[in-house]
């Protein structure tokens, strides 16, 4: 089995190959081949992967290049960790949103749409690549913003499914505070990429949701920087991505007056290039874990067995809507629980939508087919009704500026500015 990383270069790929080497017996690689443009890069981070495997006693082997079309050639499947313009991108993302008053986020807002449009066209060159030579291979996306990309992958005809590390992410938090093995708990997981909430968490088929926020919504609410009486109120758990929304121009203030996460991450990643360098060290270092992505591995393995080995298990993935939330249409892309095989993705059913949720998801879908129309087609007219229809801007003086300001900062990644 050959699987290839397009973005292998990043600093999140020993997690990934740590992952892969924990967990063989679940998804038997032979052969892991990291691409990427930046060979200093795919030096350090390969020469790592490669010693992690090594260490665990995993016999695959571990190949690097910057030729997108040889590293991905007979590759079972390819998943995508990439980002346009690297950290100085997502730095601008970051910031001048915050000079119109909107938050300044590489996901959410006037900075994910920015993402977006450097992010699509790129993806589905990759993707109509990969199809030319590997028609069966799977597209595994965890490029940013997920739901917005898969979309694009999806209505391209792709095989491809995209993955967050969010319900994970909750699961082994969850299983942690109630003291029981991850494997134990279930989510009832619901809404887009980014923006969901846990309305259920079951173990052996009751929901103790309710016992889980008496006794540690404190905990919670204060991981999410949200207000426990906020959690107390609805009685489900939100994403940390809804802070954006229920406390937005808290967060505007709280980012105008620190470092952005971007300066951070670009810090952390000079560390862990340095350490990935030194021939001694042949497992992840603890600063990783500082980046995200948490158990990002053992989602990506997980996943990709059930598409390759045909498991039906089920996984939290995003995937075409077809009906599941009935206010959305079939081709929109949600973030739900799904039974995976060899054919793809399938929803489960889910209970109605409370309308203190649906309004939003469907407004914030709006948004994403207007950003992919941007991406897709280009256009000032096209970047600004996405930014007027997003939640987060909704005004015209806003979205003008805000319009202005992205094309501005990203000209040279739009061919069509």
């Amino acid at each position: 089995m050959k699987l290839a990383v397009v973005g292998g270069g990043s600093t999140y790929t020993p997690e990934l190959a740590d992952g892969f080497a924990r967990l063989h017996a679940t998804l038997p690689v032979d052969e892991l081949v990291l691409v990427d443009p930046d060979t200093d890069r795919l030096e350090r981070v390969g020469g790592l992967a490669r010693r992690i495997l090594a260490r665990q006693g995993h016999p695959g082997r571990v190949t690097w290049t910057s030729d997108l079309d040889a590293g991905t050639d007979g590759a079972d499947a390819v998943l995508l960790q990439l980002r346009v313009g690297g950290q100085g991108a997502r730095e601008q993302d970051e910031t001048w949103p915050l000079e119109c008053g909107c938050v300044g986020q590489e996901t959410t807002g006037a900075g994910g749409l920015a993402k977006a449009l450097r992010t699509v066209p790129v993806v589905l060159d990759i993707a109509e690549r990969v199809r030319r030579r590997n028609p069966q291979a799977w597209i595994v996306d965890f490029t940013n913003p997920v739901g917005i990309v898969t979309r694009a992958l999806l209505a391209a005809g792709h095989r491809a499914v995209g993955l967050c590390n969010v319900a994970i992410g909750f699961q082994r938090k969850f299983a942690g505070l109630l003291g029981v093995a991850p494997e134990d708990v279930t989510l009832e997981h619901v809404g887009l990429n980014h923006l969901t909430w846990e309305r259920a968490v079951r173990i052996g088929g009751r929901d103790v949701l309710p016992r889980l926020l008496a006794e540690h919504g404190g905990t919670i609410a204060a991981d999410l920087r949200l207000p426990r009486a906020l959690l107390d109120r609805l009685g489900v758990v939100p994403s940390y991505y809804l802070r954006y929304f229920y406390r937005h121009d808290e967060v505007v203030e709280e980012l105008r007056g620190g470092p952005s996460r971007a300066a951070q991450v670009a810090e952390m990643e000079r560390r862990l290039l340095a350490m990935y360098a030194d021939p001694g060290l042949d497992e992840k270092p603890e600063l990783l874990a500082s980046r995200g992505g948490a158990f990002y591995s053992e989602a990506a393995v997980a996943l990709t067995a059930s598409l390759l080995r045909d498991t039906g298990d089920v996984h939290v993935v995003n995937t075409f809507n077809r009906g599941t939330l009935p206010f959305l249409p079939d081709d929109a892309v949600i973030e739900v629980p799904a039974a995976v095989g060899a054919e793809g993705a399938r929803p489960l059913p889910v209970r109605p939508l409370e309308p203190l949720y649906a309004g939003l998801v469907a407004a914030v879908t709006a948004y994403e087919h207007l950003a992919l129309e941007a991406a897709l087609k280009g256009g000032r007219g096209r970047v600004f009704e996405a930014l007027l229809a997003h939640p987060l801007i909704g005004q015209y003086a806003q979205a003008e500026r805000l319009t202005d300001a992205l094309l501005a900062h990203n000209r040279e990644h739009l061919a069509w500015a």
